[in-house]
């Protein structure tokens, strides 16, 4: 057994580790470990107290996917429900879709009870303000000359991406060596509304395959989406790459994308076999995992990939 996530799954991982001793499923893990990162009001890139878009509401985006059978569900553009994870996991389980977002998710967390609320908390509201130079929070849809000027405004303040649009990831496997992988976000702070990145997308910023592995992303979203990073990740294990070579060449297809841009990318996977891997285009980056044996989590560093 095993549950690996970002460094800020630190909060969660327990609660995860717990479920896979207990016998429980890889799915029941991640999404009880992420749900604990969603309530942490100190962790501005996921849940309550997330970063909200450049009209001062907190959006979220979520995906869980089951390496057994390969269903997925998720949800984008999530507002007034913190537990963006659960309603994944209920688009998977109790309809016949992949993916709500906007209205229709929050439609759907209403209906299964989901108590609503607002997201936004002071300490998140103060940082929207600062960045937007203290403008008054006012009705601006309708009038697109001036979100896109704050969004011109706002890309200076993304020096670097991944505190700013930080994500959680988390990926398990259980006694029965089914795997599963969850991702949880607010999302690139101060962006556009409606603005979807990699983490609800399957096959961008999660995916999960029993027959090979799993692979889960943070960081700049939009380039994941283009290269398919996380889908990629699972086929390089299925075409017979190694685990860490799978993610190195992974990383080389986001080359030509990343490459001149301040933007950071990480992600973390494993294999079929259980081994673990994480790696970033950034410095100074670590990640979070558990596995038997282990009394407690450990946090290491990421492998480096320096794109050049």
């Amino acid at each position: 057994m095993i549950i690996i996530g970002s460094s800020n799954g630190n909060v969660g991982i327990a609660s995860g580790w717990a479920i896979l001793q207990a016998g429980g499923s890889a799915l029941d893990a991640v999404e009880a470990a992420t749900r604990l990162v969603e309530d942490n009001p100190d962790d501005h890139s996921v849940g309550y107290g997330g970063y909200p878009n450049l009209l001062g509401d907190v959006e979220l985006d979520a995906s869980i996917m089951d390496g057994t059978t390969l269903r997925a569900g998720a949800v984008g553009a999530l507002r007034g429900y913190r537990y963006a994870i659960t309603v994944a996991r209920r688009v998977m389980d109790d309809l016949p879709h992949v993916f709500l977002v906007g209205d229709g998710a929050m439609r759907f967390a209403a209906e299964l009870g989901l108590k609503r609320e607002n997201l936004l908390t002071p300490e998140a509201e103060q940082t929207w303000r600062a960045g937007i130079e203290g403008r008054e929070m006012i009705d601006w849809h309708g009038v697109p000359e001036l979100v896109a000027t704050l969004l011109q405004r706002s890309a200076t303040l993304t020096k670097d991406p991944e505190h700013v649009t930080g994500t959680v990831n988390f990926i398990a496997q259980d006694s029965c060596g089914r795997i599963a992988s969850a991702v949880s976000t607010s999302g690139w702070a101060w962006k556009y509304p409606g603005r979807l990145g990699d983490s609800p997308i399957i096959g961008g910023g999660n995916y999960a395959d029993d027959r090979y592995g799993a692979a889960a992303c943070t960081g700049w979203g939009e380039a994941a989406v283009r290269m398919a990073t996380a889908r990629s990740v699972v086929l390089y294990l299925k075409m017979g790459y190694p685990l860490e070579e799978a993610c190195r060449e992974a990383f080389r297809d986001l080359a030509p994308i990343m490459r001149g841009t301040p933007n950071a990318m990480s992600l973390v996977a494993i294999d079929r076999h259980g081994n673990h891997c994480a790696m970033t285009t950034a410095e100074e980056r670590t990640y979070v995992y558990q596995a038997d044996g282990m009394g407690t989590f450990a946090e290491l560093p990421r492998l480096l990939f320096r794109i050049e």
